[in-house]
């Protein structure tokens, strides 16, 4: 793993390359079917090449997923951190996902329904880019119980792997949907509003005010 990440270093445009290729291919074909050659191909590059960067296609699956948590974790820590609202906080996150769902549905769709189809990612993966996604969410709801705007009696991590479960739910729907039923938008507005009102505290009406003001 050190020596990928070392190549990565030294040539991030061949590495981003491979990357972009891969989730065309493994969109297009499956990852399943998908051979180490075909993203070599659509990359522009001697198979070899990719082992230079990745151990093998699992590895490079791998890498895709990773790659996209961290872009996704950046975006959402740079877009909830000037909020000091909960309620927003929570209603920014759930967007943010969707619409990186909506605007980029090749990767969408490989993350959805391929990363399934890897063996060493379902069974053997220690995926701490996941737990830090995890954590972000309940870091939002601890926030949210400290200032008293959400039902302190409730477990945080329960709530993120609800929170998780949902718009996994959603986004696999719109990946495998043609005609799409609903905008993406509606769904991240209904989706916040069935949870921020499952876990809000009653007695929070008189904080939101204040905490809008704050933001503005």
């Amino acid at each position: 793993m050190a020596e990928k990440l070392t190549v990565k270093k030294e040539s991030p445009e061949k590495y981003q390359k491979i990357i972009d290729s891969a989730i065309k291919v493994f969109s297009k074909k499956g990852f399943f079917n998908a051979k180490v050659a075909d993203v070599a191909k659509q990359a522009d590059v001697a198979d070899g090449t990719i082992y230079l960067y990745f151990k093998n296609k699992d590895d490079l699956l791998i890498s895709i997923f990773e790659d996209s948590m961290d872009f996704f974790l950046s975006e959402a820590n740079a877009k909830l951190t000037p909020l000091s609202d909960p309620k927003e906080k929570l209603r920014q996150f759930i967007k943010l996902h969707l619409d990186l769902v909506s605007k980029n549905q090749k990767l969408a769709s490989v993350l959805q329904i391929e990363l399934r189809s890897s063996h060493k990612f379902m069974k053997k993966y220690k995926a701490e880019k996941f737990f830090q996604y995890l954590r972000l969410v309940e870091d939002l709801i601890t926030e949210g119980q400290q200032k008293g705007f959400y039902k302190k009696a409730l477990d945080p991590h329960i709530i993120s792997r609800s929170l998780f479960g949902a718009i996994d739910e959603l986004a696999l729907e719109w990946v495998l949907t043609k005609n799409k039923r609903y905008p993406i938008e509606l769904a991240a507005n209904q989706l916040f509003e069935i949870f921020f009102e499952g876990i809000r505290q009653e007695s929070n009406r008189c904080f939101e005010g204040v905490a809008k003001n704050q933001d503005t």
